[in-house]
């Protein structure tokens, strides 16, 4: 049996968000588990920082069913700590997963198909021990199958009681608004989308945020470090230990250019002046639009977590602040 006793005070230590017109409050701060809690990954450093998450009143926990490596091992990582440290809280979670990426081989193991999403799911829950997740989220849009076969699938996953709402990934605002017309019209509950969304990719602001708003859900970003370059790590180059210096990784050298150190350095003097690092000035940034239900952290150390978490004390900008930074990058 588990020894582990949240934190009293946890929900004083964080801010909640409606999620666009529903009745769910998202932390301002959620946790990803993509990365650091797979089979390769220190089992009782994922441990760590779930802990510490919860302890801090992160509620919402979110996976998608290739994260690992291997694929599905994050799942079932989380599934054994779950039970271990978090079941007796269960209702006060919301655990989220995925599926539209590639997960096994064979042409019913990747994008959009209701073969695929609905056998993924039942596959996720048997690897995590739980009933139902709260959000369950078609990963990526899917060009060849038609949108009322993948939103029907979704439908159906919350009509069996596998999932309380459903959301989508990387959708763009086009494809969002008529998703959210299908799902209407089936009156599924379409709770939120996940796009990816930092200070150097901001392709959300050009529609699809309006899109959200006028839809009514809400919005979880991830990525806000873009994969570490807005972090301090690079601001003096490439250290050896970072993700940029590593073999198959998601950011590769040749995207920390000396221009881009050059704008990371100058990022970084306006956080100073904020009095927080360049990781909490860039979480901070993306708060400060109240479209933005929540943001989604990946962390590999406990420490970096608790930084993460305290962006959340300063997330006003002035007009100066924000010119400066669009100056910065050439926005």
């Amino acid at each position: 049996m588990s020894t582990y006793q949240p934190a009293e005070k946890r929900y004083e230590k964080m801010q909640y968000r409606r999620c666009g017109k529903s009745g769910i409050k998202l932390p301002l701060i959620s946790l990803g588990l993509w990365h650091n809690f797979g089979d390769n990954d220190d089992f009782e450093n994922s441990r760590s920082i779930l802990r510490t998450a919860f302890d801090n009143g992160i509620t919402h926990f979110d996976l998608a069913n290739n994260y690992g490596p291997p694929y599905g091992s994050a799942e079932k990582n989380f599934g054994r700590i779950f039970k271990e440290d978090f079941k007796p809280y269960r209702d006060e979670l919301i655990i989220s997963t995925k599926a539209g990426w590639d997960m096994w081989p064979g042409p019913y193991g990747n994008f959009g198909s209701r073969k695929y999403l609905i056998a993924s799911l039942d596959q996720s829950l048997q690897r995590m021990g739980l009933d139902y997740v709260d959000i369950f989220y078609h990963h990526r849009p899917d060009p060849e199958t038609p949108l009322e076969e993948t939103m029907g699938a979704l439908d159906q996953i919350v009509r069996q009681g596998k999932a309380l709402y459903v959301g989508i990934s990387q959708y763009n605002a086009e494809d969002t608004k008529k998703a959210a017309k299908i799902l209407k019209e089936q009156k599924t509950p379409f709770l939120i989308h996940q796009p990816r969304y930092n200070m150097m990719d901001r392709w959300v602001e050009d529609s699809l945020l309006n899109s959200l708003e006028k839809i009514g859900i809400g919005s979880i970003v991830f990525s806000p470090l873009e994969q570490g370059i807005l972090t301090s790590k690079y601001l003096h180059g490439i250290p050896e230990d970072s993700r940029a210096a590593t073999e198959g990784s998601y950011l590769d050298k040749s995207q920390i250019t000396d221009e881009v150190v050059g704008q990371v350095q100058e990022l970084n003097k306006i956080a100073k002046s904020r009095d927080q690092s360049l990781a909490q000035m860039a979480v901070a940034w993306l708060l400060k639009d109240e479209r933005v239900t929540s943001v989604l952290v990946g962390v590999s150390k406990v420490a970096q977590l608790e930084d993460n978490i305290a962006a959340i004390r300063n997330i006003q900008f002035t007009k100066e602040e924000l010119q400066q930074i669009d100056n910065i990058l050439k926005k």
